[in-house]
């Protein structure tokens, strides 16, 4: 039996999920699926210009599991571009780094990763009350138990 795959952390998810060469009809096109934590490795090391090292602890990941994510992201990208083919962001194995909750009144805030492992919130920092929610991006849905300590992303596959 294999190990356990560890959630990997994203900071967000991506606004823009679904990309197509310019011409070509949509019942023509083969797509490619890049899974949400291989764009989050895109953007830190291409985009952000960080080291690998950064990288991977940002993404709470060994520098070899970074090392793959990336790979198969830019096998992925280098393929759809030089292929004619549709890129569709969607899938994986992730959490958000940050949570964003919101209150019964309405009130919203956001709680850093490393706070939610350690004291998730109990009560709105504004009013105090204890009716709080997650809140998700749009097709995010969560799997975690109780009050928002495991609360993981996972859009479908």
């Amino acid at each position: 039996m294999g190990r356990r795959q560890l959630w990997r952390r994203v900071s967000s998810i991506p606004l823009v999920t679904y990309f197509k060469p310019a011409g070509l009809p949509m019942t023509e096109l083969e797509e490619v699926q890049l899974l949400v934590e291989e764009a989050e490795a895109i953007r830190l090391k291409d985009l952000e210009g960080l080291e690998q090292e950064e990288c991977a602890e940002k993404m709470n990941v060994s520098r070899s599991t970074f090392a793959r994510l990336l790979d198969s992201a830019r096998q992925k990208i280098a393929d759809a571009l030089l292929n004619g083919k549709a890129i569709r962001i969607e899938g994986g194995n992730f959490e958000m780094a940050v949570r964003r909750f919101r209150c019964l009144h309405g009130h919203e805030w956001e709680v850093p990763f490393e706070t939610m492992i350690s004291a998730p919130p109990e009560n709105c920092p504004k009013c105090d009350t204890p009716s709080i929610m997650p809140l998700f991006p749009p097709g995010m849905h969560h799997g975690g138990h109780g009050r928002g300590k495991h609360i993981r992303g996972r859009l479908p596959r």
